[in-house]
């Protein structure tokens, strides 16, 4: 690399040079006239932090023997235009193929190593590591740099997915320095956090901001739960830690929402409180073990509420039952509404996905339902989570012409008797009972709620229905009941329940 190309030109270091006085002429007029106060720039303690905690983060670096395409081990990397490495890059790539900028014969077909850069943080002076999974994934080496550069490979303990979170193992060469973690559940909104990572691969960076908001669900996984942040972080911070001033690890630093992939103050970190139940499990087991109960949940909306007699609109509604879970024999029924479980209020599904997931295995907890707008408590030993696989073969047969159905219409829907020629047509399972919807009309609330033709309405406000006629019978007297919405459970051919409050008037 010349030194022209990193040092501009005298001239333009002299206009520049009076552009930055002009620009710090004007700031320190503006902070004249607005006196602001010295501590707006933060509190004094964050030097502390990061003292105290530095020599905990470190670097993971990982490679993978991946096959070259296209330019190749040698192709110059895709930036932006008018970037400012722009330079820099096209001079080193240059360099590294020699005379004319081109490989050597074969090089851009042979297999290449790969190497990326994230962050983590120790967590055990024996050397256990903690990172994020998307950090370390599909590498073939694991390597852990620490604060002063000594560099350690690292054995994968495990990850679970889900969280996005890893744990490692190295075997330290000499004495090092770890963090505990805080009590996530005690950040306040305004809290003062420090992040510390690897951003952009340019080694251990501190930088400090506030808790922007708690519990938030961006629906990256079933089980989001985050710490948002405006405490600066980048490519590279993923894995790194996300400290209180007391210096406690209070989350894992793991993504950010950014259109050009630095910092605009949106980042987010999986709770402590997460990660402490995900790490020892990982540690003790090298996999996580979620509770499961067993049910299959939906959102309670208002007309859903209305429909049910719950006031105010709460709870995760089971939709249906796995037969093999553990929520049957303790005597849950799709239609029941969870509001409580374990002594822990359930406000909406991710709620009651949450609990489920962080409570033991095995253990026998009571479950507080509302059936027909009674509460009602459940004991359910819970299960444990499998991750299930969905592969089915599809079977493809000649059908012969089926006759035209029979329907009745209502709430913009034609409805028909179930028969075989309907169960064929729609791929019905025989275990599906209730009366099959054929068509929708596009303008009604039937096809907002996005029900089509092929689903069985099961029960109409909590009663089975096998036909047209039983459909509008419950219809009728639920408009002369002054009721302004009904409640369906609805089925698809499979079998998978799910309920749809649909307008009445």
């Amino acid at each position: 690399m010349t030194a022209a190309t990193i040092a501009p030109s005298r001239s333009r270091r002299r206009a520049r040079f009076g552009v930055r006085l002009g620009l710090v002429a004007l700031a320190i007029g503006a902070c004249g006239a607005f006196g602001a106060p010295a501590h707006a720039r933060g509190p004094d303690g964050i030097a502390d932090v990061a003292e105290k905690v530095i020599d905990a983060v470190v670097n993971i670096s990982t490679s993978q023997n991946v096959e070259a395409k296209g330019g190749g081990s040698n192709s110059m990397p895709q930036l932006p235009p008018g970037s400012p490495f722009e330079e820099f890059f096209d001079d080193f790539f240059k360099n590294r193929r020699g005379p004319g900028g081109g490989s050597k014969g074969g090089e851009n077909n042979a297999p290449r190593k790969t190497n990326s850069l994230g962050s983590g943080f120790i967590i055990d002076t024996s050397g256990v590591v903690v990172t994020n999974n998307h950090v370390i994934a599909d590498a073939d080496e694991i390597h852990v740099i620490l604060n002063d550069g000594t560099k350690i490979k690292a054995e994968l303990v495990g990850v679970d997915k889900k969280t996005d979170l890893a744990v490692l193992r190295i075997k330290p060469t000499k004495p090092l320095v770890a963090v505990k973690f805080g009590d996530s559940d005690k950040l306040r909104l305004g809290d003062w956090v420090v992040a510390i990572g690897n951003p952009f691969s340019l080694g251990g960076t501190v930088t400090a901001g506030i808790v922007s908001a708690k519990n938030r669900d961006i629906s990256s996984g079933p089980y989001d739960s985050y710490i948002q942040t405006d405490a600066s972080i980048n490519r590279g911070n993923s894995g790194g830690p996300l400290f209180n001033l007391d210096g406690d690890v209070i989350g894992v630093n793991t993504l950010i929402i950014s259109p050009s992939g630095g910092s605009i103050g949106i980042g987010f970190a999986v709770p402590s409180k997460t990660v402490v139940g995900v790490v020892d499990q990982l540690r003790q087991f090298g996999e996580l073990r979620r509770g499961w109960l067993g049910v299959r949940i939906q959102s309670v909306t208002d007309e859903i509420a209305e429909s049910l007699n719950i006031k105010p609109a709460r709870g995760a509604l089971v939709a249906g039952v796995d037969d093999k879970g553990p929520a049957k024999p303790a005597g849950i029924e799709p239609g029941d509404v969870v509001v409580k479980f374990d002594g822990k209020d359930v406000k909406d599904p991710k709620d009651l996905s949450r609990v489920v997931a962080d409570t033991a295995v095995g253990k026998e907890v009571d479950v507080v339902i509302i059936r027909k707008g009674k509460e009602e408590i459940k004991k359910v030993t819970l299960g444990r989570l499998q991750d299930p696989d969905k592969v089915q073969a599809a079977v493809k047969t000649d059908e012969p012409a089926p006759e035209k159905p029979v329907t009745q219409k209502a709430l913009g829907l034609d409805l028909a008797t179930l028969s075989k020629d309907l169960r064929t047509r729609y791929k019905i399972k025989d275990s599906v009972k209730g009366v099959v919807v054929t068509n929708v009309d596009a303008n009604s609330d039937a096809a907002e709620k996005r029900l089509s033709a092929g689903d069985v309405i099961v029960e109409v406000a909590q009663e089975a229905v096998s036909s047209g006629g039983d459909i509008q019978k419950r219809v009728d007297q639920l408009k002369k009941d002054g009721k302004k919405s009904v409640l369906l459970l609805v089925s698809n051919g499979e079998g998978e329940l799910r309920f749809v409050a649909l307008s009445v008037q």
